[in-house]
């Protein structure tokens, strides 16, 4: 069974996973296909060298050295093929042609910048690949920025991504390690306000939430740890994000200690990515948030390494599929409303 590897350039960790692959050949995947052999993080912090809105020389040196290193323990497994992608901290500087440019010769292969609708998309692929989805919003609060894709008739629609993530709102807005109750305000505040700028951002609305990304699994992981739960929640009520907030501003010792047990790398990104859940969670009225197991690095092995290796028929009968059933979506849609009349 061959090996594939995948390393995950964010704003907050460079993550490298090994997935052991039952069959490379197949037309479509799902979580049954693959297994992790090696699940590697290193909080790299890049986001802290982005200076002006320029990624400067000291970041592309410390992201190169993580990188290598990742490069050389995914060797160890005899890889069939290694892809490096960067997301938001590389997408959104000033800089950032130079920056990939700069990576690529320091390391000696090429990275794939994700623009933010293929960042979307591809956590969706990765959210769905254990469980179906049929109508709900998805979010995948990230270092440096926050991921939104509306979900129809178990397909992503209006992919966007806000350019402010659990990281950032931190180096942004927070003075010491845990933000004060003004600064987060100031936070929620600030996310609010480019929420609202959104084209559309009604269409996000939805009874239930998914989450992807770092930043949710540490909040089910807070929630865990200060209600002595065995294992973390498979999902969070906008009352248990808020109960995560308001714990800090009763009591910051507790908190700082609970925290440190339940997330000591994620402590001061921790209530910065809280705040933007509640936030997307209240404001869009949802009634909970369903924690996924799978995101983007999956969605990357499926779609982007995986599905190029099936033969062109496979590839032309998927494509006929989903076109079938974007067709079928339209038509319920379509007649929906004859129905509402028929029904009267």
């Amino acid at each position: 069974m061959p090996n594939y590897g995948v390393i995950d350039l964010g704003s907050n960790s460079v993550r490298l996973v090994v997935y052991e692959v039952k069959n490379d050949r197949q037309a479509s995947y799902t979580n049954k296909d693959f297994r992790s052999l090696m699940n590697d993080k290193v909080m790299a912090g890049l986001s802290a060298y982005v200076q002006n809105g320029t990624f400067v020389q000291a970041g592309i040196e410390r992201a190169a050295s993580v990188l290598k290193g990742h490069l050389k323990r995914a060797r160890y497994f005899d890889c069939k093929r290694i892809d490096v992608f960067a997301t938001a901290v590389l997408r959104n500087c000033e800089n950032s042609a130079e920056a990939v440019a700069a990576l690529q010769d320091a390391i000696g292969m090429p990275i794939a910048l994700l623009s933010a609708r293929d960042e979307a998309h591809l956590g969706f692929v990765g959210a769905t690949c254990d469980r179906a989805i049929d109508r709900g919003t998805l979010i995948d609060i990230g270092g440096g920025s926050t991921e939104l894709t509306r979900i129809e008739n178990g397909q992503d629609f209006a992919n966007v991504s806000i350019p402010q993530g659990s990281l950032s709102s931190y180096a942004q807005h927070v003075a010491g390690v845990l933000p004060t109750r003004q600064e987060a305000e100031a936070i929620a505040q600030a996310f609010w306000q480019q929420v609202r700028a959104l084209p559309d951002a009604s269409a996000y609305r939805a009874a239930r939430f998914y989450g992807i990304g770092g930043s949710v699994r540490a909040a089910a992981k807070m929630h865990a740890q200060v209600h002595a739960l065995e294992t973390r929640p498979r999902a969070l009520a906008p009352h248990e994000v808020a109960s995560i907030l308001d714990l800090l501003q009763r009591d910051p010792g507790t908190f700082a200690h609970q925290a440190v047990k339940a997330v000591p790398e994620r402590v001061h990104t921790l209530v910065p990515g809280c705040l933007i859940a509640h936030a997307l969670l209240t404001g869009f009225g949802a009634d909970a948030l369903e924690i996924c197991k799978y995101g983007l690095r999956e969605g990357y092995l499926m779609e982007r390494m995986l599905a190029p290796a099936a033969s062109p028929r496979q590839r032309a009968a998927k494509k006929a599929a989903s076109v079938c059933a974007a067709k079928a979506a339209a038509t319920r849609k379509q007649a929906a409303p004859e129905r509402a009349i028929l029904a009267k």
